[in-house]
């Protein structure tokens, strides 16, 4: 008969690492309390034997899964990719497990949530880029800890809100381009219903009363680099401003492609800034100006800002803590000069 191999216990990492059951338990539950070159030890022996918690027994003995939940619209755009990534790996690192959940436009929001609060999580991320995200978080909210990562604030009752400050990365841009001398600066905006596309209008707006520059607003992009080059198509028909940004590095892109086209250079002609800091930003010719956001950071703030609301009693019986805790928190994002918005000396 065939034998079935046993699964790896925490005495056998105990015995390999050469500590106590007790040391392993500290190492997985509250790492940080224990001196890191035992703590190494104690994970380099999880990885060896190939070490996986047991999330039932766990949850029987602590009523806790240890499973946060991530609720998404699926979006592959490098801002909401990066946020759902970036949120993993901080759960990660807090000996958390993490199911994503997307939500399609039309599904049912409360049956979407149903589903992933009866999945036994302990709390809920949503990844909430657009006005569509809003509902889901407010039904999810009604029964379990529900933290939005949005640069939102949103309408939802109960959602505490962790983000980007993103009208300080567009100030800082503007501020940037007037500190050049550059007086007539046109902002094309993102998609009206996306929170980060309204949060860096509005801060562009505010800048260019501030420094009295006469700003341009165009039809909004749909942050693809296609929308970028239909509009960068149209501005290189008319009489050049000092200087044109973008929304996000696709379509600043697209943008670059469209002037390239007509002969017209970035940034002899008209200077030219992005926002998101894609990879490809060091690498267009030439290399674009833009802002980077603190995606890691922001993981990690969102996993402590939920992870306090649970220790808080946020999860007991009947639901959220006490409402009148909601607060939002806002990471500063920081403008990363490159050649597109440096006018030749």
């Amino acid at each position: 008969m065939p034998t079935t191999s046993r699964r790896p216990s925490m005495l056998d990492v105990a015995a390999r690492a050469g500590v106590s059951y007790q040391t392993v338990s500290r190492v997985l539950n509250e790492p940080a309390i224990v001196r890191p070159e035992t703590r190494d030890r104690v994970l380099e022996a999880i990885v060896a034997l190939g070490y996986a918690r047991n999330r039932a027994a766990r949850a029987l003995k602590t009523t806790r899964s240890a499973l946060v939940g991530v609720l998404s619209d699926g979006s592959s755009l490098f801002g909401p990719a990066e946020t759902t990534a970036a949120i993993e790996r901080a759960a990660r690192e807090a000996g958390y497990s993490t199911l994503l959940t997307t939500v399609a436009p039309g599904e049912p929001h409360a049956q979407v949530a149903s589903d992933l609060v009866g999945s036994g999580v302990d709390g809920i991320i949503v990844v909430a880029g657009h006005d569509g995200m809003t509902p889901v978080a407010e039904v999810a909210a009604r029964t379990t800890p529900v933290l939005s990562v949005s640069s939102g604030p949103l309408d939802a009752t109960g959602v505490e809100v962790v983000g980007v400050d993103q009208a300080s990365g567009a100030r800082a841009v503007i501020t940037h381009l007037a500190d050049q001398g550059m007086r007539r600066i046109v902002h094309v905006p993102g998609p009206v219903d996306w929170f980060d596309a309204r949060a860096r209008r509005r801060g562009t707006e505010e800048t260019l009363a501030e420094v009295g520059a006469d700003g341009e607003f165009t039809d909004p992009g749909d942050w693809s680099a296609r929308s970028g080059y239909r509009i960068g198509t149209k501005l290189a028909a008319r009489a050049l401003p000092d200087a044109i940004f973008a929304a996000n590095d696709l379509m600043a892109i697209g943008i670059l492609r469209a002037l390239g086209e007509r002969g017209i250079e970035v940034p002899r002609d008209v200077a030219l800034v992005g926002f998101d800091d894609i990879e490809g930003a060091t690498y267009s010719t030439p290399s674009l100006t833009s802002v980077a956001q603190p995606f890691a950071q922001l993981g990690r703030a969102a996993m402590h800002r939920l992870l306090a609301r649970l220790e808080d009693g946020a999860g007991a019986e009947n639901g959220t803590a006490d409402l009148s805790a909601d607060s939002s928190a806002a990471l500063a994002p920081e403008l990363v000069v490159r050649e597109s918005s440096l006018r030749p000396l």
